[in-house]
């Protein structure tokens, strides 16, 4: 040993002490690996960033020193990056008879819950076909807070998913926005007289522009690559992985937008959030943009 420092420069303490570290190194990277694939198996598909944020009470208490770039390197040597798939089937037919409402929520910021509910459908690979994910998600909190799995693009779909959000509303009187595209599902007669039986104010977007729905667009992307809601044997195995998935959604998954809360805390609180991006970033809401140099008060 005393033969093999000397080739190397180094006291048999400085050695030991050097292999300690090497050992401590090894032993914190398998936990954070672990601790990562304990996450993956809530939300197989969430990312760097948001996995740094879930893991950071977990780092403190292992006393393990990492930042987040040094957490992307580690995923990127073990092979856990995520590998983003991206496909696309049309839903949205705009080319009907039906009354197409004005956007009403240009300029709208909400500052609590059931203010703003924001909706979209999309497909699932199912069997040899498809099936049809509707969701009413709030604007304000993330929160989905109305869904419903359909095998056509009727729009009972739909219609099932408000019902569901109507639920959980209950009865208060406030001021509430319902935002969605100009499918035939939601200008049909039977949503829009839902609507205005609830006393929703109705909007829709105008100029074909995905910003104009963008925050149903975000959902369903951290639906499809967060969760990894992309392929199934059958209907009953769609079903319950999106029930699953929605649960995680709304009461694990951390948002940037939200000051990194969960969408069910989130939903809980009043005011407006205070947004975490990088400086050099930008954001945008529908047709209004927000340079983002400092923390300030979220549109949505």
């Amino acid at each position: 040993m005393e033969q093999l420092c000397a080739v190397f420069g180094l006291t048999r303490q400085a050695w030991y002490a050097a292999t300690r570290r090497e050992e401590k190194k090894g032993f914190q990277t398998d936990l954070v690996l672990q601790e990562v694939k304990r996450i993956r198996k809530l939300i197989p598909g969430i990312g760097t960033t948001k996995l740094y944020v879930m893991m950071n009470d977990f780092l403190t208490r292992h006393t393990i020193k990492m930042g987040r770039d040094k957490l992307h390197n580690l995923l990127k040597e073990s092979g856990l990056l995520v590998q983003r798939k991206r496909s696309k089937v049309k839903t949205t037919d705009s080319s009907h008879s039906f009354y197409k409402y004005p956007n009403q929520v240009k300029e709208l910021k909400p500052d609590r819950p059931n203010r703003l509910w924001v909706s979209d459908l999309t497909y699932l690979l199912v069997g040899h076909g498809f099936a049809y994910l509707s969701v009413i998600m709030d604007g304000y909190s993330r929160k989905i807070v109305g869904w419903s799995l359909h095998k056509t693009l009727e729009a009972k779909g739909p219609l099932a998913a408000l019902e569901m959000a109507l639920t959980e509303r209950g009865e208060s009187q406030q001021e509430l926005v319902h935002h969605s595209d100009r499918g035939v599902q939601y200008c049909s007669g039977a949503y829009v007289e839902r609507l205005k039986k609830a006393r929703i104010a109705i909007s829709m977007t105008e100029s074909g522009d995905p910003n104009e729905n963008a925050l149903a667009e975000r959902v369903f992307r951290c639906l499809k690559d967060d969760f990894k809601l992309r392929g199934f044997v059958n209907f009953g195995v769609a079903q319950a992985a999106v029930e699953r998935a929605i649960m995680a959604y709304n009461g694990v998954r951390p948002h940037g937008s939200i000051n990194n809360l969960t969408p069910n805390r989130a939903h809980q609180k009043s005011g407006y959030h205070v947004l975490k991006w990088y400086p050099y970033k930008k954001v945008r809401y529908g047709n209004v943009h927000y340079p983002v140099d400092k923390a300030f008060s979220s549109p949505l």
